[in-house]
């Protein structure tokens, strides 16, 4: 092996690309704008106040009646959504989005689950657990309307097979 200076070739570097004006505050601005778009997008505070009323609910569970520990599995879910919108924002592929899409679904679909469960060990007021139930469904709706601006165009297949 040879490691000497005059091996070095730097041509595979794209420096045509290479945008000489770049501008730091402007990135950062558009950085910015990104953010606030992102987290005034109305499923992300939807999955936010999900979050809140899940963490009020749990609070009233009398945990040596829970068991199971919904409690903290319905925590587990509900603090599953909001980042998991936030990496199929920033990913911006198809695929990438549509995984974080169909894990979303998971979690929001068994924190609807278990509200029937703490309703059916009378674990939680059923009062309580229809006002998140209901909750639940409005995020649904935000979810569908979402998921269906999503891009089909802008992804590079992964050789899965999904979503195509």
């Amino acid at each position: 092996m040879n490691f000497d200076d005059e091996d070095d070739d730097d041509s595979f570097l794209d420096w045509d690309g290479f945008d000489e004006d770049y501008d730091p505050e402007e990135a950062r601005a558009e950085m910015e704008a990104e953010n606030r778009r992102i987290k005034n997008l109305p499923i992300l505070r939807k999955a936010n106040e999900l979050m809140e009323l899940t963490q009020a609910i749990v609070e009233t569970i009398n945990k040596e009646e829970d068991v199971l520990m919904m409690h903290e599995q319905m925590l587990a879910n509900a603090m599953m959504l909001a980042p998991k919108i936030v990496g199929a924002e920033g990913g911006d592929l198809y695929t990438l989005r549509m995984e974080n899409a169909v894990i979303i679904k998971m979690h929001a679909r068994e924190l609807l689950a278990q509200t029937s469960y703490c309703k059916a060990e009378k674990l939680a007021a059923t009062a309580y657990l229809n006002v998140l139930r209901e909750e639940i469904e409005q995020f649904r709706l935000l979810f569908v309307e979402w998921v269906n601006g999503f891009d089909k165009d802008n992804d590079a297949p992964d050789d899965w097979g999904l979503f195509y």
